[in-house]
């Protein structure tokens, strides 16, 4: 059994956060059965993790707005962190995201 936990603390963590419809939620859903699958740890998005997946679907600026919210909120809990953004956002405001100063992420 002590195996089990010291294995349990080697493996990598994610945390996911949807916004949008129910077809986001179906697809976080189908990326942490991935995530399992590759033997990683799921975790609440307010914790540390080793990869933060944000699925949104913005289609207003307030949606903009508070992705980029969600995404600060994941850096600033793991710099270190691989940062996954997928869906809408990503197509329509790229830049968006890579000119805020404040925001210290790679493309």
């Amino acid at each position: 059994m002590v195996e089990d936990t010291e294995a349990n603390k080697c493996k990598k963590k994610v945390a996911t956060y949807t916004l949008g419809c129910k077809v986001n939620q179906y697809e976080t859903n189908a990326m942490i059965q991935k995530f399992k699958s590759a033997n990683y740890e799921i975790v609440d998005f307010e914790e540390y993790a080793d990869v933060y997946v944000v699925n949104t679907c913005t289609v207003t600026n307030i949606a903009d707005r508070k992705c980029r919210q969600v995404i600060r909120k994941a850096k600033e809990k793991n710099l270190d962190a691989k940062l996954i953004v997928t869906r809408l956002l990503c197509e329509n405001s790229k830049r968006g995201i890579t000119k805020n100063k404040r925001d210290r992420y790679n493309n």
